[in-house]
């Protein structure tokens, strides 16, 4: 199979599909794989790298979309890209259309198959492909948050984890997921006072045996987000509902109960965001004031530790890459059920249940579109 890897062209996204090491091992397998030049600057991998790992270098996004049966890419393809959409092509990335149905229109009248990292899923019902990003994702959100409390960028002049004598600052995680876990984890490594809110018992019954008792479990109810929401510094929205719109949990009233100078970061803005106040920005424009708090809403966080954020990503993407390549997307997936999952769009048709309640759109079942279920 020939497979195409093309620059990204989100603002500050220098992320790339394939790092070299994963071309190398798609090419041994008997693929050929075509980059558009200078796709990995952003990783530290220069073209010559990529041809020493046995892909063909071409000078133009065209070029690489038009010989490509399957492209591999970081994130959704943008309107400038939806030119090079065709029914023959299988397309492999982040796609995110619950909140975008802009892209989910223009993807069924491409004909194409879209197939979302975001909804495929393992033995085990987990996220694999969303996994690492939510990690980076996770981590980075206390980081920005710390950062954007200083007083100099705006906020209340607090000290994530305080002085002795001086009290920690209040950091409140809405989702215990991989993003609000990791989350977690930096936010109390920072020795902040750390509150985490999510509505599965089982995952605070983990979490609580993971960080112990210096982490405090909130079972989240509308009076819980708004109690603890209200008192924070720092508010981090880190909700999934794979494939399907973030709910909208906190409320502009609640933002204007904050004191003013708090920091929310919506790890949640891919899907829609978690905050009635929150609107997508970019790494060149991160932030803006709403009720007096600081909102940091970048769709593509990860993108800013490029280098990182892509060898973890293809260390989960590459199996999957390869089995498109060797068995082709139907047999690949009627293989698999969680790969199965990943399929959003297929021949003009949306298949997968939350993207199409979450547009408004009607679903066709996926067993319609991947045949008998033997590949055919």
């Amino acid at each position: 199979m020939r497979i195409g890897v093309p620059r990204e062209i989100k603002v500050q996204e220098h992320r790339v599909g394939l790092t070299p090491t994963s071309v190398r091992e798609l090419v041994h397998h008997g693929h050929e794989v075509v980059v558009e030049r200078g796709c990995g600057e952003g990783i530290g991998c220069d073209d010559e790298a990529y041809r020493r790992a046995g892909a063909v270098v071409v000078d133009e996004a065209a070029e690489v979309w038009s010989r490509a049966e399957l492209v591999v890419k970081v994130k959704e393809p943008l309107p400038e890209e939806h030119r090079f959409l065709r029914p023959d092509l299988v397309l492999f990335t982040y796609l995110h259309l619950a909140a975008d149905r802009r892209l989910t229109e223009a993807l069924l009248a491409s004909g194409c198959v879209a197939i979302a990292y975001e909804t495929v899923r393992d033995d085990a019902g987990r996220l694999p492909l969303l996994a690492p990003m939510s990690e980076v994702a996770g981590r980075m959100s206390v980081q920005v948050g710390a950062h954007y409390l200083e007083k100099e960028q705006g906020g209340r002049g607090i000290l994530l984890g305080g002085v002795p004598g001086v009290e920690a600052a209040k950091v409140v995680v809405l989702g215990g997921g991989t993003a609000g876990t990791n989350a977690v984890r930096v936010a109390m490594g920072m020795e902040a006072r750390v509150y985490v809110l999510d509505r599965a018992l089982p995952r605070l019954y983990e979490l609580d045996l993971q960080f112990g008792p210096m982490l405090n479990t909130i079972y989240s109810t509308v009076e819980a987000v708004e109690t603890h929401v209200v008192d924070a510094d720092l508010v981090i929205g880190a909700v999934l509902v794979p494939g399907a719109a973030a709910p909208r949990l906190v409320t502009r009233e609640m933002l204007r109960a904050m004191r003013p100078g708090s920091v929310f970061v919506d790890v949640s803005i891919d899907q829609g965001g978690t905050a009635e106040t929150s609107r997508p920005t970019t790494h060149d424009d991160p932030v803006y004031v709403e009720e007096g708090v600081i909102h940091y809403c970048v769709t593509n966080m990860p993108g800013a530790v490029p280098r990182t954020s892509t060898y973890a990503l293809n260390n989960a993407t590459l199996p999957y890459v390869l089995r498109l390549a060797d068995l082709g997307w139907r047999w690949a997936l009627s293989a698999d059920p969680g790969f199965a999952e990943g399929l959003n769009v297929a021949a003009g048709e949306l298949v997968h249940p939350a993207v199409a309640a979450s547009v408004g759109l009607p679903a066709t079942p996926r067993a319609r579109v991947l045949g008998s279920g033997d590949g055919t």
